[in-house]
């Protein structure tokens, strides 16, 4: 499904990488080469060692993680998201390393019942040509 309405993010040095493993529905976050820890976003300076050169690679991780909180999101605060809400925005921290979190919709539908804890999977939303979105379905297993 494409929703060309809505916002399409703009890359920068920084971001490229994982809106370039996006676009392939691949879910690829910056790793710092200093501690080898992951990152996300990427700032100029890693959070986990303090490293002043990490020199962020972007890997790919599995997409697998659990909610760790959620919110309703009612109101369209940005222009193309009208006709999605009411939607669930879902904070999940990835099974690749304690800490690591990423938001995104839950793709399951506004009335699925959640609880902390429940496993989450990556899925993608296609917002334009080229353009990919990171967002999340409950698992399956």
């Amino acid at each position: 499904m494409s929703v060309t309405d809505r916002p399409v993010p703009v890359p920068d040095a920084s971001s490229a990488g994982y809106w370039e493993a996006t676009a392939r529905h691949e879910l690829a976050i910056a790793r710092c080469s200093a501690c080898h820890g992951f990152t996300h976003p990427p700032d100029t300076v890693c959070i986990r060692c303090g490293s002043i050169e990490p020199r962020f690679t972007f890997e790919p991780v599995s997409g697998r993680g659990i909610v760790k909180s959620w919110t309703v999101v009612r109101q369209a605060l940005l222009p193309g998201f009208e006709q999605d809400v009411p939607f669930l925005l879902v904070d999940v921290e990835l099974s690749e390393q304690a800490g690591l979190r990423i938001t995104g919709r839950l793709l399951d539908g506004v009335d699925t019942a959640l609880k902390l804890g429940d496993k989450v999977q990556v899925d993608f939303e296609d917002i334009a040509d080229g353009v990919a979105c990171p967002a999340f379905r409950l698992a399956t297993s």
